[in-house]
This record gives C-alpha cells, structure tokens and sequence, in this order.
C-alpha cells in the first residue's frame, strides 16, 4: 500500500482528511494525484495518524483544528473540540444585540474561545472577556484570538470579581455523571462534560450568581442539554423574566436566553 489510490481503497476511517494530513496536500490534490507514490516518512505519518484514529482519536485533535461559524480555531486535549450546535448562541447573540453599539459581554468557561473570539470578531465594538479555570485553555483561546479579548482566569463569577456586563454567556458542562455519552468522549476534557448528578450544578452556579453580575436589563445566555430546558426557566424564573427558549438544527432543546428583571 504505497500510493495515495491504494490508502484512498483501503476503506481505513477518516482517510481522506488523514491523507491531506499525512501530506499536506487539499482533498483536490489527493484525488487528481491518486498515483502518487508515499515516501517511507511520509507513510510512517499515516500509518501512525491511522491507528490513532482506530483508537477513537477525534480527528481535530490529531489535526489540531476545527472549524467553527468564520473561523478555523486551534483545539487541544485542553479544550473540548467545538461542535455546530454552539453555534446557536453565536446566531441568538448577533441578533440580540446591535453590532454598531458598545456592549460589556463576559463568556464564561471560553475553552477554545469560540464564542467570545467568533462574537469580537464579527462585533469589533462589543467588548469582550472570557474566562476559564484552565490554564491550558486560556493559552489555547489566547492563540486563537482575533481582536483584543479581556482574557481571565477562574471558576465562573470568580474571574470576574466586581465586573458587570450587558450580556453573560456560557456553554458550561452540562453532562450527567455516568452518562453512557460519555464513552464517545473520552479523549476530551471531563470538567468541560460533567457536572453532578442531573447535568446541571454549574448552570445553577451560575444563575444563581449572574444578577449581580448584570448591569440593568442585562441577559444570560445559555447552551444546554436537549432535556434540561424546563428545569433552567424554573432556575430562572426567579430572577429573570422573558425567558426564550431555542432549538438547535436538529431540532433539539439547546439554549435559553434570560433577562435580568
């Protein structure tokens, strides 16, 4: 098996993209260069990104990337890999809020940065700070940032102390503990997955916590699990008021936006 045909035949998962990997060449190149004889190096690399990727590897960390709305963003074992259904929030937040206006927007738990980099970059006038308890996930978000982010380091509000903003968003954990979802995932972050018993101790962290954390009128926003949608406007109800309620492109519960009474 020494040509790109041969490899592109062997049914192996993920091949093309490994290919183009492996060789740094674009799928278009693969295909009109199907003879393409592999040096000794070169089918080293593929073999090993192979049996890695038979391991269960996700293919953005052997890549190092993921696309995510307009953006490509470096991804690491640090950082849970970005999915499409986050980018809801990105589509509620752009039409929340005037682009052409100066807003103070915090995104707790940044991760890779997705949404506070893809939100700046879009909206150079909202200003911007993301938080993270990991070290290694500020580094990777840093790297990734467009503009200029107020990045911060801590568990939720605790980054933020004496801060208030227009708009808080968060994609936090959301998983229950023992979920059998969980096998699939088991080469990302389990602190970015899980929280308590039912999925929800960090968004109730966070509910609890965001009114003096919102300037007047301000929202929260946040993505969610496809079955914890009404226990969150309970969590809201208490302090918050025209509570919406989204479903993603499959259809499925996924984000709740909130704001402050």
């Amino acid at each position: 098996m020494n040509t790109v045909n041969d490899y592109l035949k062997s049914g192996a998962i993920d091949i093309a993209p490994l290919l183009s990997l492996a060789l740094n060449k674009t799928t278009t190149e693969l295909y009109t260069q199907v003879g393409y004889q592999l040096s000794t190096e070169e089918t080293n690399q593929l073999e090993k990104l192979i049996k890695q990727r038979e391991q269960g590897v996700p293919f953005s960390y052997l890549s190092g990337t993921k696309g995510f709305y307009h953006l490509d963003f470096k991804v690491t074992s640090d950082t849970l890999i970005p999915r499409p259904e986050t980018e809801l929030i990105i589509d509620i937040a752009l039409d929340l809020l005037d682009k052409q206006k100066s807003y103070d927007i915090v995104d707790l738990g940044t991760g890779s940065g997705i949404i506070a980099v893809t939100l700046a970059d879009k909206c150079p006038k909202w200003n911007l700070t993301a938080t993270d308890y990991s070290y290694a996930a500020l580094g990777v978000a840093k790297t990734n940032a467009t503009t200029n982010i107020n990045f911060q380091q801590g568990r939720w509000f605790d980054a933020t102390p004496n801060q208030t903003f227009d708009l808080v968003i968060s994609n936090p954990p959301y998983i229950e503990e023992n979920d059998p979802y969980l096998d699939d995932l088991s080469y990302e972050p389990q602190t970015a997955l899980v929280s308590g018993k039912d999925g929800l101790d960090d968004i109730r962290i966070i509910v609890n916590n965001a009114p003096k954390h919102l300037n007047q009128d301000g929202y929260l926003l946040l993505e969610h699990g496809y079955n914890q949608q009404d226990k969150i406007e309970e969590l809201l109800s208490y302090r918050f008021h025209n509570i919406q309620r989204f479903k993603d492109f499959n259809g499925q519960d996924r984000a709740i936006l909130a704001q402050i009474k």
